[in-house]
């Protein structure tokens, strides 16, 4: 598959291909990520006020805590890119005296570094294992089979027929990730797992009442994305779906399979499409015309028209946000930020808040070069 997102036409001329719902107002408010906390004590710098204007269907819920991903965002692929001297493998990071330094941001990283900056380092530093969960687990799934319904011609893009694809690419995922069998090791007549792939059939055949992939050709489709800004900042990420209309207008979709936030938590979730327009913007220099939210979870469609404005905020925010982090770097101050979240975090036992110790910081304090990280 061509990797550049100008190929050929996506859309039918003047239909964006998504079910139409009246709006329930513009989603201002304050910005979550704004401000993420600095190691040492005090925000990052604002970078000035941020343009509003995303739409959300009726009857959002509130997200729910289950972190899902749509597969390995912090690996290297075949995909676009620019830029990019600089090295790293999986996650972002490049070997610095037998430890590991993080040399790039995706979305993931920047929005852990954002609610924990020990997070960060447990993940991305430390390279802790974690546990797989049902829900991301399910999550990486429904994405599979929604990649992999574009192969069959338009016309046979049907919910029966992306249903039918769950077995096939959920013995797939357990090849290429074995751990996630450990998920219903404890369900020897197999009930817990009837249900849990019963509610990614719902899951998938709720999506077709959102979008009609019949009218749909997608010019991308899990698109590895990178590109290297002026300063040497490294943005990284996986696009689930790239749009492209006869006038040559992008649109950039993401599915969750979560419910969709509340309004006043809107500008967080739209944080990854802003950071995903950005590296369009950087490698196109396109401003991509819509970012779509999909939420297969709640049955909703959260949009937003990006202006160049927005971009070049994020783009101040991002580099704000590395600053702290290769702060935090140097430092090795990776300071706990306790929230709700918590409880779902599988770092309890390292973490100072509930009473355990980090390991051993592996990397040398304020030895690293401004070019490290």
């Amino acid at each position: 598959m061509d990797s550049s997102i100008d190929e050929a036409a996506a859309l039918p001329d003047g239909e964006d291909g998504a079910a139409a719902g009246p709006a329930s107002g513009a989603l201002g408010g304050g910005d979550p990520e704004a401000a993420p906390p600095v190691p040492g004590g005090g925000p990052v710098p604002d970078a000035g006020p941020e343009t509003s204007g995303a739409t959300e269907t009726p009857g959002a819920a509130e997200t729910s805590g289950a972190t899902e991903t749509s597969g390995a965002e912090e690996t290297s692929g075949a995909g676009v890119t620019s830029g990019g001297s600089g090295t790293g493998g999986a996650g972002g990071a490049a070997e610095v005296r037998g430890a590991i330094a993080p040399t790039s941001l995706s979305p993931s990283r920047a929005s852990d570094f954002m609610q924990c900056p020990l997070l960060y380092r447990f993940r991305v530093i430390d390279r802790l294992p974690e546990k797989p969960s049902e829900a991301a687990t399910r999550g990486t799934l429904v994405h599979a089979v929604l990649e992999r319904l574009f192969d069959a011609p338009a016309g046979e893009r049907t919910a029966p027929r992306a249903k039918a694809l769950i077995p096939g690419q959920w013995d797939r995922l357990r090849e290429s990730r074995p751990e996630v069998t450990e998920l219903f090791a404890d369900d020897p007549d197999g009930a817990r797992l009837a249900g849990w792939l019963a509610e990614a059939e719902r899951l998938v055949e709720r999506w077709f009442t959102l979008e009609d992939p019949t009218r749909l050709e997608p010019a991308e489709r899990e698109l590895f994305v990178e590109a290297e800004l002026e300063s040497g900042l490294r943005l990284r990420g996986i696009i689930d779906r790239v749009d492209v209309a006869p006038t040559g207008e992008v649109r950039i979709v993401d599915y969750k399979t979560g419910k969709a936030p509340r309004p006043e938590y809107a500008e967080g979730a739209l944080f990854q499409m802003k950071f995903y327009a950005l590296v369009v913007w950087r490698l196109k220099r396109v401003v991509p015309r819509r970012l779509q939210l999909v939420y297969l979870g709640s049955g909703d469609v959260l949009t937003y028209d990006p202006v160049l404005a927005d971009l070049e905020r994020v783009e101040r925010k991002l580099h704000a946000l590395w600053e702290a982090i290769r702060q935090a770097t140097e430092s090795g101050n990776w300071r706990p930020r306790p929230t709700k979240l918590c409880g779902w975090c599988d770092h309890q036992a390292h973490c100072p808040e509930f009473g355990g110790t980090p390991p051993p910081y592996p990397l040398p304090v304020g030895g690293l070069g401004s070019g490290t990280v």
